[in-house]
């Protein structure tokens, strides 16, 4: 179907940060499947535990356990919040099994959602986005959803006693990488304890390394009751996961919800090894340091009016359009990057990336913006 502007370019091999296309044409990637392939493309430790496990089991449903599944999950809630993991098969999927379970603590209560947020395109997920450009196609929605500004007072008026949940992405992605500002995730964890609700985090994008931690909550101070974790978690297969912490852990039932192929084998083999590649305390180092080279050349090309992100989760605002940059920089530099609005650029490498890599980008991009 027709829901994609696709550019004129077919990818057909990957490896890195490198992919090449039909024609044999080589790409320096600063956009990694949308922050997907953050172990690289084809990384080798991926491969192989993906090639191992389909040659001894795929498939056997949530009927049963299998080794994999159950080792994830306790990698997971071990390296974050404590509590118990939900398997699913995207963030948007993990965004409503997180709705579900804070519905049901708090039955009938309302989520408070950010203005600027991105969780997903099914019902409940894009419920959440408070973007009319998104939503107003898809009217009605669901109820049961309040939108407030950035802002921590709004926010702390927001959330009352019949508030089920405050759900946020610490950096929001979709819009532009907005880095949200302590105050105000210190604000929302406030506004929670003060009344009971949960304080859910949208780590879709944020996650698995991306901001120079293995989840963002930890370079911000705050700790949610919640994470929806996805994209690079599955090493470049389709995986997400609702990671909670005590508080939440035995919410939901049996029957309350669940997922066909949620956590397979193959799927949870491949998350082990990119955990393997990125929760690496050298890597990590990496990423905040390349990150912050990235952000400062990006400040001195000309036509760049404001750089932010975290990590190597980077956006630049320049001073044309950048869908018409994004697009000479694919076609004329081999450069792979995209726009998150007008005049927005974004790059979120994977997170093997390497100085040289970094200035090679940089110098593809300049004669762009010159």
């Amino acid at each position: 179907m027709n829901t994609y502007a696709r550019f004129p370019v077919e990818f057909e091999r990957g490896e890195g940060v490198t992919l090449w296309d039909a024609e044999g044409n080589a790409y320096l990637d600063f956009l990694a499947g949308i922050s997907v392939c953050n172990a690289g493309h084809c990384h080798p430790q991926v491969v192989a535990a993906i090639e191992a496990q389909a040659r001894t089991l795929m498939h056997v449903s949530n009927l049963y356990f299998t080794r994999p599944m159950v080792e994830l999950a306790e990698r997971l809630s071990a390296s974050s919040l404590g509590g118990r993991v939900y398997f699913a098969n995207s963030g948007a999927e993990a965004n409503e099994a997180a709705l579900k379970l804070v519905r049901k603590a708090r039955p009938r209560g309302d989520v408070v959602v950010l203005h600027g947020g991105f969780h997903g395109r099914t019902y409940g997920a894009l419920s959440a986005t408070f973007q009319e450009s998104k939503q107003a196609p898809f009217a009605p929605l669901v109820p049961g959803f309040v939108p407030v500004a950035r802002d921590p007072e709004a926010l702390d008026a927001a959330v009352g006693e019949t508030t089920a949940a405050v759900l946020l992405e610490p950096i929001q992605g979709e819009t532009g990488v907005t880095v949200l500002s302590g105050e105000l995730l210190a604000a929302a964890r406030a506004a929670c304890d003060r009344t009971g609700a949960a304080l859910v985090f949208d780590e879709v994008q944020t996650g698995m390394g991306r901001t120079g931690t293995l989840w963002a909550y930890e370079g911000v101070g705050v700790v949610p009751d919640a994470i929806t974790v996805a994209k690079a978690l599955g090493g470049g297969l389709p995986v997400g996961a609702l990671i909670t912490g005590e508080r939440l852990a035995d919410v939901l039932a049996p029957g309350d919800h669940g997922s066909t192929f949620g956590g397979g084998p193959v799927i949870a083999a491949a998350a082990h090894a990119a955990l393997d590649v990125l929760d690496d305390p050298a890597l990590l180092a990496r990423v905040r340091e390349l990150g912050a080279r990235l952000r400062e050349s990006l400040r001195e090309l000309p036509g760049v009016l404001d750089v932010r992100g975290r990590g190597l989760m980077v956006a630049a605002d320049v001073d044309r359009s950048a869908p018409d940059v994004v697009r000479r920089a694919l076609l004329e530099q081999r450069l792979v990057i995209n726009a998150t609005g007008p005049q927005t650029l974004r790059f979120l490498p994977p997170l093997v990336v390497e100085q040289s890599h970094v200035d090679d980008a940089l110098a593809r991009l300049a004669p762009l913006l010159s």
